[in-house]
């Protein structure tokens, strides 16, 4: 069972002492945790679930909406050029907003600011299609996040939230993703954490999904309270991540179980 699997984990770690962060070279995507299976349905784009969503997007990409009658590629024109490499960049800082915000956010910004289109709801098909058709366009490319200096004190919150103990099992992220990385939790692979693949396609979900359902499903599992979508921790958590995960290849869309 999932819960006894959760509460095997906290057992586990609860008298270790804090591990320092995975070294650069040590760091490892979640595809090598995968079974081979799963690697090959990833790797074969008629097989990976996670194209019916790239193509949606590209459709999405070309449509024009919203009260100023514009498409996306009305502005940025062939995305396989205008796109490549960044979504490799995202969460980014926002000058106007001062604030980062990640890839979704600025699909909707877009939307709001360029079409004069309502933004659409957090995990909704249509905004997952978006990204995924934006994020493929990266596929390959190495994670360029966090080098603006003024991300630093966001990034640094980021950091505090993944270290923090929370919850009714008083777990952090690092007690899993760099303390117990190799491991299984409830039958799976407990990798280490680097959202190389977002959005990716579940098994367990049988969708895609964003980086930030896969957080709060996380924080929903060590019994604590999740943040809402689009939240500045959500979004400082996911910038933390990219920027631990800089130098490592995009491969969105991924598939993990």
């Amino acid at each position: 069972m999932k819960i006894a699997g959760i509460i095997a984990a906290a057992l586990l770690v609860a008298g270790a002492v804090c591990a320092a962060e995975i070294p650069q070279a040590e760091r490892r995507s979640g595809y090598s945790f995968m079974k081979p299976e799963t690697r090959a349905m990833q790797d074969d784009d008629t097989a990976n679930p996670g194209m019916l969503w790239v193509l949606d997007g590209e459709t999405l990409w070309k449509r024009k909406t919203g009260t100023a009658n514009k498409a996306c590629a009305d502005c940025h024109d062939n995305a396989r050029i205008s796109m490549k490499g960044v979504a490799a960049r995202y969460p980014v800082f926002d000058a106007v907003l001062g604030r980062p915000v990640d890839l979704a956010q600025r699909i909707n910004l877009c939307r709001s600011n360029r079409q004069q289109a309502t933004p659409l709801p957090p995990e909704s098909r249509d905004l997952l299609a978006l990204t995924a058709f934006i994020a493929r366009q990266s596929q390959g490319v190495a994670i360029e996040t966090g080098s603006n200096p003024q991300l630093a004190p966001f990034i640094a919150r980021g950091r505090d939230l993944f270290m923090k103990r929370q919850g009714q099992l008083n777990l952090g992220c690092t007690n899993c993703h760099d303390e117990n990385w190799d491991r299984r939790l409830a039958g799976s692979a407990i990798t280490q954490g680097h959202p190389t693949g977002y959005p990716l396609y579940r098994l367990e979900w049988q969708s895609l999904g964003s980086l930030q359902r896969r957080l709060r499903a996380c924080i929903t599992g060590i019994r604590a309270q999740p943040y809402d979508y689009g939240s500045p921790e959500l979004v400082d958590l996911e910038l933390y991540l990219m920027s631990r995960a800089r130098g490592m290849p995009m491969e969105a869309p991924a598939v993990r179980p």
